[in-house]
């Protein structure tokens, strides 16, 4: 692969330019944003950029979509035909279900489409955002259909290496989506649900590393999160009924005084957490 093409250039598809340059590629930035093409290209992220891609979708090797779920369908639909035969695509959107095998289904016979979730996004909104060190350390998720090759698989995992991220994984959709429903999703909800859970503008000034660490994801994009969410209902909705329980059987052993039931509780969070600390 030596030319890349990047459709959507928020946060994550700016911080993959910025990468892909440092790295060598010859990068083609994709926006319907005129005002963010010309950010791009006046920061150096990208070598050539346009609003549609019909004059550089054809020069591409390689094709990352970093657009929201409910717009890759569309995209693919309608820009398709200016694709080179074996162009592989990758799409980085944050869950998988109803939304890999659809896209399977519609995509021309000559190319070829691979899911995959870099670990690494941000809170931030816009290209103005994109950092390329993201990629630094960060675990790559590659979650393969029947029909992906092994070629693409091993292609993707060596480009990955190449961003810098550190960890390598292939997962199921169905692996893929628990998986994010509990790690990504649920902590969503937490932090939203705490910051929501007082008028607390009142508390900046006393507030400690704490609070500001557990609710800095509550800077949400609610566009695109609250379509992560719909599509990924069955499984964030479980994830919430267990961390209801959860909070609710700590809630008994504060009302009943039982020490020994928190330590155990505390004993068994310290534990846990120390193993995501290797």
């Amino acid at each position: 692969m030596k030319t890349i093409g990047i459709v959507g250039l928020g946060v994550m598809g700016a911080s993959f330019a910025m990468r892909c340059k440092q790295l060598g590629y010859i990068v083609y930035g994709i926006d319907i944003d005129h005002e963010t093409i010309e950010y791009a290209l006046d920061h150096d992220m990208i070598d050539e950029g346009d609003t549609k891609g019909d004059g550089s979708l054809s020069k591409c090797d390689l094709v990352l979509l970093a657009l929201y779920p409910t717009q890759l369908k569309s995209w693919i639909e309608q820009n398709q035909k200016e694709l080179k035969p074996g162009t592989l695509l990758l799409e980085i959107s944050g869950v998988k279900s109803n939304i890999s095998k659809e896209l399977q289904n519609i995509l021309r016979p000559d190319l070829e489409l691979l899911s995959i979730h870099p670990m690494c996004g941000r809170e931030s909104r816009g290209i103005r955002f994109a950092d390329p060190k993201i990629f630094e350390n960060a675990n790559f998720i590659i979650i393969p259909l029947e029909n992906n090759s092994t070629k693409a698989v091993v292609t993707i995992s060596a480009f990955a290496k190449e961003l810098g991220c550190k960890n390598i994984g292939v997962l199921s959709i169905e692996e893929h989506d628990r998986m994010i429903g509990f790690l990504s999703q649920l902590t969503h909800v937490i932090a939203v649900s705490l910051m929501n859970t007082h008028e607390n503008a009142h508390l900046v000034e006393y507030t400690g590393d704490s609070f500001r660490d557990l609710t800095r994801i509550a800077k949400i994009n609610e566009d695109m999160w609250s379509e992560l969410f719909v599509l990924n209902k069955e499984i964030l909705l479980d994830e919430i009924d267990q961390f209801m329980a959860s909070i609710q059987n700590f809630r008994t052993l504060l009302q009943n005084e039982d020490i020994d039931g928190m330590k155990k509780e505390f004993i068994q969070s310290t534990d846990r957490r120390k193993k995501f600390d290797q």
